[in-house]
């Protein structure tokens, strides 16, 4: 015999975590099916260990076969062939056959009763252990069935196992505490705002300014409450388990795209309910039909020349307990129908292709679980039946909160404050700056790093600046390259006065941070990425009214027009940069407002003329056009009205020629034509007595005028990369200069008097075509040979006391 706990064990899969897919009445219907197949093991049991017939001859002759009850031979009794006769089970029985010789032996007793209970039995009373060993089995296979189809298997494995590293995960346990301990601190916070009588809602209207992504941060920005409380030390992962749970956070994801797709779970379920439902029907009908058919006392005819009877009476030993048990089996077939017609309700009166956590979220205050649909949804259902903690505690790998939080742990394990110190370095601005890339979160480390002056995140996810950046007395600078970031209200009160530089590169107008209005200690901000609506060309930033110390203003984008914004601040700019990236700026109207500018920097605009707007910034210094589309520029006229200009970029055009009343600007001290088509330079140029810097490179120029000389203030002259062939003797009585880069022109000597530039500190001649140099070069007192840009072999033609002398001077 096969043992039960063989059969419980196949029903349930031999898999114990699989309980948590049984509901209630799963559970019941295994019980159930148990009590079934131990009534069908006890009846195969009696069948198999006990006679099932006893059959005696009706009358002692019967020539001729007659049809004759056994209830008729009552009360014949002989006592002389008693010792003859066959014991029957009942007494009447007894007395019928008990005085009456028949001459039969054992051997002959024995085939009848074989023959009879093959004939004259009827088969439901003969197979009825058997049958019902077979339907439980059926019922059995049928429970488990969806455990084992290959198209369900893997899917309910995967789910049970996921589902019980989350229940037992130690960042569940961490998660649920801490949301625990910050929704009791929320309510005490709210207990205390309810009961202040002063700007009740003053705190929460500034955190919805503010993008937050802790429920918390509404503790942790209280005013009442500066220095937030360290998190516990029981609640610490250790990396081990942090890189377990950011494993399961992937598996989670995969897991619910992959079931989400289909609901063939659902379907298998409801199909396997169905067949229960109907062998259930069947088994009841066909059984409450056939159960009569189990007879005590049946009637069996046998051929007379085998025993010299023809009638026999025979006695089903089994008959009795058989019908008991078969009213009682029929019982239990009913409940378990019950339990399946019920399962079926549930099944199609439920919404079970969709999970709201919407009590979970209440309960955990996560808001960003999301529901679920399909398989994924029916299985959470089926877990809920047996425990609604396994669904609450999985949620948490759900909330894209939760896993940023898990982020933030994994990063402070790896990103310790000595590691971070490694990577401090001076910027441009000669602060002391840590630039991290790719990471996928904001270490908290990184507040241990005081020293910290400049703090540039590229390419990080998931970023927030809690209240601890107070702890970052030093920074100044913030910059964030397509990296969005979210302030707790704390660290924005921070930022609003400490913060100087602001540098954000967005991939889109929505990604620019509401918190950047509110800097009103802000003294630069540039801003890099499309600053427009594809859909609404008209949307632009917001007002920078609040940025009352904005000094500096840069834009690196793709500019129609200069924004209304900017007018906000039109009082205290004192530069504004745009960068566009070739496309053509064409209003200017926010320009006339900037009344107090100083600089101005319109690169790469696509600007084909000298915007009227800027001959009106009478506060103007600096002019910077570099990368347009400038062929002439005759209005420079009009930049006289701009009386504190002094320098003037014009680089990288292609214009030709400079029109001769530049001699108008007076006051202007850097010139840079360089990267143009200029083939002369008017003399009047040089009438720009205060001219300190003039940069004539990369153009087509065959000769300087002679006027080059009054520049008398002249200290950088670069005229390399043209055709000059030779140049005027009044360029080396310009004393002052310190740098004069002639490279890649024709020239074919330098003259002499190059020992006149007493304060030369730099000759550059490479790519010219001198046969020698003057030996007066070395009468330059400040000028070391280093400094002479020269091929080596005209070194080497100068005199050694020379070369000695300008190496060790």
């Amino acid at each position: 015999m096969i043992p039960v706990t063989e059969f419980r064990n196949f029903a349930s899969d031999q898999n114990p975590r699989y309980r948590v897919l049984k509901p209630w009445w799963d559970v019941f219907s295994e019980y159930l099916c148990i009590s079934m197949l131990m009534i069908g093991v006890f009846g195969c049991t009696l069948q198999l260990t006990q006679e099932k017939i006893s059959c005696l001859p009706s009358h002692l002759s019967s020539p001729t076969p007659e049809a004759i009850d056994c209830s008729y031979i009552r009360g014949y009794r002989e006592n002389e062939t008693q010792e003859h006769t066959h014991v029957a089970p009942h007494d009447t029985i007894i007395r019928e056959v008990s005085g009456r010789k028949n001459n039969l032996d054992i051997h002959q007793y024995v085939f009848v009763n074989h023959y009879c209970y093959e004939r004259a039995v009827h088969w439901y009373g003969k197979y009825f252990p058997y049958l019902v060993v077979i339907h439980t089995m059926i019922f059995m296979v049928a429970s488990s069935f969806w455990f084992k189809f290959p198209g369900t298997s893997s899917k309910i494995e995967l789910f049970v196992t996921i589902l019980g590293k989350c229940f037992d995960s130690p960042w569940t346990t961490r998660a649920l505490s801490e949301v625990s301990e910050e929704r009791g601190e929320e309510n005490m916070v709210i207990w205390r705002k309810n009961t202040m009588s002063k700007s009740p809602d003053k705190s929460s209207t500034e955190e919805e300014t503010v993008g937050l992504l802790h429920r918390s941060s509404s503790v942790k920005s209280n005013p009442e409450k500066v220095n937030p409380e360290p998190q516990p030390d029981a609640s610490l992962l250790d990396k081990k388990e942090g890189e377990q749970a950011k494993a399961l956070f992937e598996k989670v994801k995969k897991f619910r795209t992959h079931v989400e797709e289909a609901d063939l779970l659902y379907l298998m379920y409801v199909l396997q309910t169905s067949i229960k439902v109907f062998q259930f029907l069947l088994i009841t009908i066909y059984s409450a039909v056939l159960v009569p058919n189990i007879e005590i006392i049946v009637q069996c005819l046998v051929p007379p020349d085998l025993t010299g009877f023809d009638i026999f009476c025979c006695n089903h030993n089994k008959a009795h307990i058989f019908s008991k048990l078969a009213y009682c089996y029929i019982c239990f077939v009913g409940v378990y129908g019950l339990l399946c017609i019920y399962k079926l309700y549930w099944l199609f009166h439920r919404p079970l292709k969709e999970y709201s956590f919407e009590h979970v979220r209440l309960e955990t205050g996560i808001n960003d679980i999301p529901d679920v649909k399909n398989d994924f949804a029916f299985l959470l259902h089926l877990s809920d039946q047996y425990d609604a903690l396994y669904s609450k505690r999985f949620a948490v790998f759900l909330s894209e909160v939760s896993e940023s939080r898990l982020r933030q742990v994994n990063l402070n394990h790896e990103w310790t404050a000595k590691k971070l110190r490694t990577r401090l370095a001076r910027n441009v601005s000669n602060r002391l700056e840590l630039h991290l890339l790719m990471l996928p979160g904001l270490p908290e480390t990184i507040f241990e790093v005081p020293e910290v002056e400049s703090l540039k995140l590229e390419l990080l996810t998931n970023v927030t600046i809690s209240s601890n950046v107070v702890q970052l007395g030093n920074l100044q600078e913030l910059a964030l390259i397509h990296c969005p970031a979210k302030l707790q209200l704390a660290a924005l009160n921070h930022l609003k006065e400490q913060l100087k530089v602001l540098r954000l590169a967005v991939e889109g107008l929505e990604q620019v941070p509401m918190w950047m209005y509110t800097l009103q200690s802000l003294e630069e901000l540039h801003l890099s990425g499309p600053l427009t609506n594809e859909i609404s060309r008209s949307a632009s930033l917001d007002s920078l009214r609040e940025l009352k110390a904005l000094r500096v203003l840069t834009f690196r984008s793709h500019l129609t027009k200069i924004p209304p914004g900017v007018a906000d601040v039109a009082l205290q700019l004192h530069k504004l940069a745009v960068y566009n990236e070739g496309c053509k700026l064409q209003a200017f109207s926010s320009l006339k407002k900037l009344t107090n500018l100083a600089s101005l920097e319109l690169v790469a605009c696509v600007l084909e003329r000298i915007p009227s707007a800027v001959f009106s910034l009478s506060s103007l210094q600096e002019l910077d056009l570099r990368d347009n589309k400038l062929t002439t520029v005759e209005e420079i006229l009009s930049l006289q009205h701009c009386r504190r200009l002094v320098t003037l970029r014009l680089w990288h055009n292609s214009i030709s020629y400079i029109p001769e009343h530049i001699s108008k600007l007076r006051s202007l001290e850097v010139l840079d034509v360089s990267w143009n088509k200029l083939n002369k330079v008017p003399s009047r140029l040089f009438y720009c007595t205060k001219l300190r810097h003039l940069d004539l490179s990369h153009n087509q120029l065959t000769s300087l005028p002679p006027e080059v000389g009054i520049l008398q203030s002249l200290q950088h002259l670069s005229a390399s990369f043209n055709s000059l062939v030779s140049l005027p003797e009044e360029l080396f009585s310009c004393k002052r200069l310190k740098t004069l880069a002639l490279g890649n022109n024709h020239l074919h000597s330098l003259s002499p008097r190059v020992a006149n530039l007493a304060q030369l500190v730099r000759l550059e001649l490479k790519g010219n075509r001198l046969e020698c140099l003057p030996q007066e070069i070395g009468d330059c007192p400040l000028l070391k040979l280093i400094a002479v840009v020269v091929e080596e072999n005209l070194v080497d033609l100068l005199p050694s006391d020379i070369r000695s002398r300008m190496t060790n001077s």
